[in-house]
């Protein structure tokens, strides 16, 4: 079973002013289709030293296999996760990132705009999706079917396809 954590990247959930749509359905996502605990599940208000704090803490002290961030990705001065995202890990996944957008611009022209990054900490995969939540799915569908073979090469094991 992957350990699991969400961060969802909102200054008006963080606050009450706004309820969480993305975080739930992304959830249902990842345990639909992966063999997956969420083992944390924080709504963070969109500020770097916030999100990279919680970002380390999780994949450090939790050893999660998968940390999912929701939010923060547009090109609002506030949408900071890709920066967060980009100090707190040691490799980038650039693929991953840009299947999730070729798959969402079938959807909208919009999603060009997204400035999402994957990358790894440690033996974590750390994936930002977009706070919207139909584009959060469409990204995280995009490249579901991979998660277990990329999980597992972090683990130190043979992939399915290696």
């Amino acid at each position: 079973m992957w350990k699991v954590a969400i961060v969802v990247a909102s200054n008006k959930a963080s606050r009450g002013e706004r309820v969480d749509d993305s975080g739930p359905v992304i959830k249902d996502v990842l345990t639909q289709h992966l063999d997956a605990e969420v083992i944390a599940y924080r709504i963070l208000p969109d500020c770097i030293e916030t999100l990279k704090e919680n970002m380390i803490e999780i994949t450090d002290r939790y050893q999660v296999d998968l940390l999912v961030t929701v939010g923060g990705t547009g090109l609002s001065p506030d949408d900071v996760t890709p920066e967060a995202t980009s100090q707190v890990i040691d490799r980038v996944v650039p693929g991953m990132a840009e299947e999730m957008r070729r798959k969402a611009m079938k959807a909208s022209r919009l999603a060009m705009f997204t400035r999402a990054i994957c990358g790894t900490r440690g033996n974590s995969l750390i994936i930002n999706l977009p706070g919207a939540v139909q584009d959060a799915q469409t990204c995280l569908e995009a490249i579901i079917d991979q998660l277990p073979n990329a999980l597992t090469i972090l683990r130190g094991e043979e992939g399915a396809n290696s």
